[in-house]
């Protein structure tokens, strides 16, 4: 279980709220995690502080749409009678084809209502980019969450620093200290994972920072993880609580960073 890798093999005991940031993965990751807390007999609701795809019936077979906590908290009730794992989002954006996020206070007012043990939020947005730099609005990290995890994908790993891999490369650039059409070295991931104005940005003081190098299954994509957590090791910024290398792919490979 994914989730139990990053605490040492256990889930804590008294769930919480659980938010995903960054690029490469944060979708994929939030359905694997939530399946298998299902499996594992936990309650999870899947939501979403900015905007999301809806998911396929693999991912959540439990999908509901109100823009309330109050009307929604009713039907997720109702929900959990059938699965364990339910999606909600406060809205449809059909020329997107997606749906809208909770404001963090929502997404506080779910937790308190102490239906669900797990809340995993995907709280930012990366236009299908393996890596990417926030903006001024991002990412949208409820008070609440207990761990923020960080999503890098390695593909963007030696590859140049253009709009193809990463989303705001301008502002990447900035954060990392290289320049457009570079190739971003690992030093460049670790720099804007760690810096104040990066990935993490406005994570809570409290909240456990976790990072997933994810797509390390892609040819010398191992060798780029490992890369990038010696460059997080050396740091002298806020050292990351947990780091995890592998693939959020379903029955993809994950593991502890060692050294890190």
């Amino acid at each position: 279980m994914i989730l139990g890798k990053f605490y040492g093999g256990r889930l804590p005991q008294a769930g919480g709220v659980i938010s995903l940031v960054g690029a490469g993965g944060k979708t994929t990751l939030m359905f694997r995690i939530a399946r298998e807390l299902a499996a594992a007999g936990e309650t999870v609701l899947t939501t979403t502080t900015t905007r999301i795809y809806r998911p396929e019936p693999v991912q959540s077979a439990q999908v509901v749409v109100a823009a309330e906590p109050a009307a929604a908290l009713a039907q997720l009730a109702h929900r959990l009678r059938r699965s364990r794992h339910v999606t909600a989002a406060a809205g449809w954006i059909p020329e997107a084809g997606k749906l809208a996020g909770y404001p963090p206070e929502s997404v506080a007012a779910m937790r308190a209502a102490g239906l669900f043990r797990w809340i995993l939020v995907e709280a930012d947005g990366a236009a299908g980019r393996p890596l990417k730099a926030p903006a001024a609005h991002e990412p949208v990290i409820p008070a609440c969450s207990g761990w923020v995890i960080a999503v890098a994908g390695m593909a963007a790993v030696g590859r140049p620093l253009d709009a193809r891999w990463v989303f705001r490369p301008e502002r990447f650039g900035a954060l990392a200290g290289i320049s457009a059409g570079e190739p971003v070295n690992p030093e460049a991931v670790a720099a804007v994972l760690l810096h104040p104005d990066g990935i993490m940005k406005g994570c809570p003081p409290e909240a456990a920072r976790c990072v997933f190098l994810n797509q390390a299954d892609l040819p010398g994509a191992a060798e780029a993880a490992r890369a990038v957590c010696a460059a997080l090791a050396r740091s002298i910024c806020d050292p990351v609580d947990r780091i995890l290398i592998g693939s959020a792919a379903e029955n993809g490979t994950v593991a502890p960073a060692e050294g890190c």
